[in-house]
């Protein structure tokens, strides 16, 4: 088991550039498990859910976990646990339908004048919640002919105003092939602005370089930036200053969390959170209640636990730092508000 004066040099080594960071990361649980200092039992390991769904943590994200804590927020994130390969009635691995939807490889239109392009099905981490941990990615694939199916099928669409890049995580993409999607997007007259959901800025800061800024900050179309963040503790100086070099860069920056049990569920958790965001030049934009996916189940809060939460946030927080809660349902025209 490494001890903590190892954990402290880990927290020290100079930080590698993105790409060596993905190389680098962590694949096997128990390893994980032994840099922290915790209990390496394999048998709280989920059989199934690890062979579909393989832990995937970089090395930066394991310096903001507590040494020897198993109950951190941003360890439960991350580490498979059994409770994955137990079923649970109104969970499955399609929750949102999106499998029903596809209007060409990779492309999803459920909201009116918008479209989604799943870009990859590589993430900077693997988050055991994820509602797209069973998408099928490989049959899926509109990269596979360089969008041009997905592309043809936004062309026809008069009303499309805008289109959100996806995954996966579309910023785990390389510069030249996201700048290349990017220019191909500009093409199509009716789309005025592109939005980007991507984990990326605070799992992997480094890879907000002076490329990535010039490939979002240039383009004609409104750049907007949906980060995913959780937890105040995700939020280092590293993914701060990240934040802050997106936000010189003119992008307009927003964040959606995923209200999760033992992890955010309480009013002073996500205060704390929009707190911090704001620091960074980040909006709180969507608290969203738990998507009903296969192996999550043990991550769900009731909606009266959120009433609660989201009450005490209204009487504490000014009105710009309280999330919209809100639900995704199948076949619905929008994201469902709540309260």
């Amino acid at each position: 088991m490494i001890n903590k004066a190892a954990y402290d040099t880990l927290k020290s080594m100079s930080r590698a550039n993105w790409l060596e960071q993905l190389r680098g990361a962590v694949r096997d649980p128990e390893a994980l498990n032994r840099m922290l200092g915790l209990d390496p039992d394999g048998s709280e390991l989920p059989a199934r859910s690890l062979r579909e769904f393989p832990l995937l943590v970089p090395r930066n994200w394991v310096e903001r976990i507590a040494y020897g804590n198993k109950n951190d927020p941003l360890l439960r994130q991350v580490l498979p646990l059994a409770a994955e390969d137990q079923a649970h009635a109104g969970f499955s691995r399609d929750p949102l339908g999106e499998a029903g939807r596809l209007q060409a490889p990779g492309l999803l239109q459920k909201y009116h004048g918008r479209a989604l392009l799943v870009t990859t099905g590589a993430c900077a981490i693997h988050c055991r919640y994820c509602f797209r941990r069973h998408f099928p990615y490989a049959a899926e694939n509109g990269a596979r002919d360089n969008w041009d199916g997905a592309l043809e099928q936004l062309a026809r669409d008069p009303d499309l105003s805008e289109i959100i890049l996806s995954g996966g995580d579309p910023l785990v993409l390389a510069d030249d092939r996201l700048l290349t999607l990017i220019q191909r997007l500009e093409q199509l007259p009716q789309l005025q602005r592109l939005r980007i959901h991507s984990r990326v800025p605070v799992i992997l800061p480094e890879r907000v370089t002076d490329e990535l800024l010039q490939a979002l900050s240039r383009t004609r179309l409104i750049p907007v930036l949906v980060i995913h963040c959780n937890h105040p503790e995700e939020l280092d100086q590293h993914a701060g200053s990240a934040l802050e070099r997106l936000r010189q860069a003119g992008i307009v920056l927003l964040n959606q969390s995923v209200l999760l049990r033992g992890i955010n569920d309480s009013w002073e958790t996500i205060a704390a959170l929009s707190e911090r965001l704001l620091r960074y030049g980040v909006l709180p934009y969507y608290l969203h209640l738990l998507d009903p996916v296969d192996g999550a189940a043990h991550f769900h809060v009731p909606m009266a636990d959120a009433a609660v939460i989201m009450e005490a946030l209204r009487r504490h927080l000014p009105g710009y730092l309280v999330p919209r809660l809100v639900r995704e349902q199948a076949g619905a025209p929008y994201k469902l508000p709540l309260l």
